[in-house]
Parts: C-alpha cells; structure tokens; sequence
C-alpha cells in the first residue's frame, strides 16, 4: 500500500472515531450524572520497531515520517457536573466524590453491582428505592436494597440516611474505588468495575443533597469546537489521500509510460 495513503487512512480513522466520541458526549449534555469520554491519538511506531526486529532493513528518512497515527483507550472525565435543583423527594445528587451502588437483578453471573452518578430514584412495586431508568434497586450501606413503607414523605440526610417522618428506613451508599480508570461503561449511566476495583472499594467522602440531580459533566461549547476539530482533521487527511492518489496516477501514467 502507498506509505503516504497508508498514513492519510490511519489519520481518517481515528478522526473519525474522535467525532463519534465527542458526538456521544454532546447528545448526552442533559444526562444527569454523564461522565464525558476523551478519545486521543498516539503516534505509530515505524514496522520494524513495532515489530522488534531490529536488524530488519529500513528506510530511516521514511522511519522519521511515522507510520501514521493510532488510538489510545478511552478515558472517562470524572469531574464534578452542575447541581440542578428539581425540588424531587427521590431526586438525589452527589457532591464530591463517590457513586451510587445499584444491582443488576437481570445478571446471572455473580459479578451484579453496578455503579452510578445517576440519582433519579422512584419506589417500584415492592416499595424498594430504585433507579427509574432501570427500575435496579439502590443498594444501602450492608448491600441491602432500601424499602420505603407507603407514601409517607422520605427525606434523605448528607449522610445518605433515608428517613419516613422519625424513622430510619435505610442508608444510601455512597462507594469509592482506588482506580475510577479500570470502570467500564455499560449504557444507561451505568458502570461496572472489576473484581479487584470493588474489593478495594470504601465509603466516599463525597455527600448527597436530596432535591437536586447532578448534571452531565460536558462543556456543550467545547465539545462543538472539538468535534468541528476533528472534523477538520478527517478533511486534511482525506485531503492529502487524494493528492497521493493523484500523485500514483501520473507516476502510473506518465513516468511509467513506454515511448
């Protein structure tokens, strides 16, 4: 393959996922708890380093242009979004750090919990206090899913202490884990961790303020300015596909013409 295309496809390529990353982030600028995803590049090694053959022949002027650009994983902006007031009894937002600890009852396997920064909460038909996107039970301070009784007026502390008028109900857990880098995302603002990350977990510092519902953490402005960057950049790279492409074709048809 042309060394030029070859460079030119690679730059289009990662553009373009750069574009659907950012898109992602954008069309989820309401979500409340959204945690923003940055998609970046690193420069690929020239075949013979990346294939650690050292005494393999090369070019070294072609080796100094690079072989193109490859993606790095994904990394996930866990900074604090907005607090917007909803005035909701089950309506709850995190201040500082920390996630919600939710249970997937659909999961077979053991591996269940699933984290969040979600925090619109409703009460299904068992009066368990459960997410209302998926209806997954909120789990409290000894993994236990929190029944309201009836429709008396809940209040939520700081603390994450849930109460119906003097009585306690229940506590809300707030969990930190050492590495927020090893969490996955599932869809539906949720996150699953690893093993080895929820058996380190402990009680965040962060606290809760009922009524209210943290925001997306997504810059709507920069996130325009970034996918019209990469757009920029998918344009460039096609661009120079082309003049490569051109250049093939009078190397093809002129240099290589028999007289």
């Amino acid at each position: 393959m042309n060394y030029a295309l070859q460079m030119a496809a690679s730059g289009v390529l990662t553009g373009l996922y750069r574009q659907d990353v950012l898109t992602n982030n954008l069309a989820n600028a309401r979500t409340p708890g959204y945690k923003p995803d940055f998609a970046s590049t690193h420069a690929r090694d020239a075949e013979r380093v990346e294939d650690d053959l050292p005494d393999l022949p090369s070019n070294e002027m072609l080796e100094r242009l690079g072989a193109g650009a490859l993606l790095n994983p994904n990394r996930t902006n866990f900074e604090q979004g907005s607090i917007d007031i909803t005035h909701g009894d089950l309506d709850v937002a995190i201040r500082g750090d920390g996630f919600f600890v939710v249970r997937d009852e659909t999961d077979s396997s053991s591996d269940r919990v699933r984290l969040t920064r979600d925090g619109r909460f409703t009460r299904d038909a068992q009066g368990r206090l459960v997410m209302t996107t998926s209806g997954m039970p909120v789990m409290d301070s000894g993994n236990r899913p929190i029944y309201l009784r009836g429709n008396g007026q809940v209040t939520i502390d700081p603390d994450g202490t849930v109460k119906q008028g003097t009585d306690t109900v229940g506590r809300i857990y707030l969990a930190a884990v050492p590495r927020r880098e090893q969490l996955t995302k599932l869809g539906g603002s949720l996150l699953q961790a690893p093993a080895t990350a929820l058996a380190g977990r402990r009680a965040a510092s962060g606290t809760l303020q009922q009524g209210a519902l943290e925001g997306a953490a997504v810059d709507e402005v920069t996130a325009i300015m970034q996918i019209t960057a990469a757009s920029r950049a998918v344009e460039s790279n096609i661009g120079l596909a082309q003049y490569a492409d051109r250049m093939m074709d009078r190397a093809i048809n002129g240099l290589g013409r028999v007289s």
